[in-house]
């Protein structure tokens, strides 16, 4: 072992490295040799020696093992039980073998070790050069309060039901009922495609950004409706730039189906200068495993950011699909904390949201999040109108310090939403 092959933290932070922290269980009895493989791996050597890896190659390219850390941290001995030991390793990468960019960084930092077994990567931690090479959202939470004009409150967001098949007049007439019961943004399912022949692009965007007119011709408010532009990548810009030019007051994309490179060349676009939605879906594939991929708070809620998305979908734990609470406060966490002055994304919270469990989600993140739900509108018992307004009375109730019970004994919308959905956990048979 050399010494340039290991340094601290600090020192690699201070050193422009990027710090990468895995979650490891091996059979292995020597975790500095797996470290030190695994950081020759990802960046100078191979499984043989070859003549070009110099000592100032290693010295200059290599990456340093910073930290091994067992759970349990035995000390004296080894239980004779165990078998398959569990590491947190870290492992810092220096930034100028891949330069600011997602696509060669998550190829040194979880590349060829992705078949390695049971490895997973919990998280990367960026020094102040490497994040400065990200513009970050243009808007995110506090742009986006002062272009919709809500300086306090949660923003409330809502989906077009049925997630596709609909054709413009059908959306055009949803999107005005919710419009008018007071929802901020207004979104594309994230599975209609972007210019499908039953819905085309151009004709979607006028029709349903008159919807919005005429509600706020009714409401005062001003609403965001966040078109799909999601394609095969040489189409992303033209879509974009088609739905603006259609009046188009924000942009959704597929963020982990097109690629966080895709996204990010539209999100830094500087023609392109409307609010953006990152959508969640696909994301599963790459976090669902406990032992493989890319933990849930690094992929949704600091990378997502990074690459410059105002708003980001977010899962619920209390909805349809099984979610980790610790694991969703966390992506909330690296959507808004501090990070070197770049400009917080909001959290959507969907996946089942519903009117009741506005009051916990409140208490737990504050008001720097969008309410965002589909069913629990479109499916309201008085209609999608009753549904937006019993989701805004929620939100009202909680502000006030009013139990959601209370509150509807005068707000019939609300009363018929709790009626319904009085305990979220019992809407979903995707809960176990």
């Amino acid at each position: 072992m050399k010494d340039y092959s290991f340094a601290f933290p600090e020192v690699a932070l201070d050193s422009d490295f990027v710090i990468a922290t895995y979650y490891i269980e091996s059979r292995t009895k020597d975790v500095i040799k797996l470290a030190l493989a695994i950081a020759d791996e990802q960046t100078t050597g191979t499984w043989v020696s070859v003549p070009g890896e110099t000592e100032q190659v290693k010295i200059d390219f290599g990456a340093r093992v910073l930290n091994v850390f067992e759970a349990p941290g035995y000390e004296f001995e080894i239980p004779k039980d165990v078998e398959e030991r569990k590491y947190f390793v870290q492992i810092g990468y220096p930034s100028h073998n891949f330069g600011p960019q997602i696509p060669m960084m998550l190829t040194a930092v979880i590349g060829n070790i992705a078949n390695a077994g049971k490895l997973k990567l919990v998280d990367l931690n960026f020094p102040k050069s490497f994040v400065a090479g990200f513009k970050g959202p243009k808007f995110g939470i506090q742009g986006m309060r002062k272009l919709l004009n809500i300086p306090e409150r949660p923003f409330t967001n809502n989906m077009i039901k049925p997630c596709t098949g609909w054709t413009p007049d059908v959306g055009a007439k949803m999107v005005y009922e919710v419009a008018r019961g007071g929802i901020d943004i207004i979104k594309d399912d994230e599975l209609i495609m972007a210019d499908p022949s039953w819905c085309p692009l151009e004709e979607r965007v006028v029709k349903i950004m008159k919807s919005i007119k005429q509600a706020k011709e009714e409401t005062g408010e001003d609403t965001l409706y966040t078109v799909n532009i999601t394609d095969k990548i040489d189409k992303l810009r033209d879509n974009a730039m088609r739905a603006i030019d259609k009046g188009a007051n924000a942009l959704m994309i597929n963020i982990y189906t097109v690629g966080f490179a895709a996204a990010q060349m539209i999100m830094e676009d500087p023609e392109i200068n409307v609010p953006i939605l990152a959508h969640v879906d696909f994301s599963g594939a790459m976090f669902g495993s406990p032992y493989h991929g890319v933990a849930s708070p690094l992929l949704m809620g600091k990378l997502a950011r990074m690459i410059g998305s105002d708003m980001a979908i977010i899962t619920t734990p209390y909805g349809k699909f099984p979610v980790v609470h610790d694991k969703y406060m966390m992506q909330c966490v690296n959507a808004r904390a501090p990070l070197f002055g770049m400009k917080q994304m909001l959290p959507c919270l969907s996946g089942g949201t519903t009117q009741p469990i506005v009051p916990q989600t409140m208490q737990e993140l504050g008001n720097d999040i969008c309410m965002a739900a589909g069913g629990a509108i479109h499916g309201h018992p008085m209609g999608a109108t009753a549904g937006a307004k019993s989701l805004r009375q929620a939100i009202d109730a909680t502000m006030k310090g009013i139990s959601l019970e209370e509150y509807a004994k005068q707000h019939e919308e609300l009363a018929a939403a709790l009626k319904k959905w009085g305990n979220p956990r019992d809407n979903f048979d995707l809960v176990k």
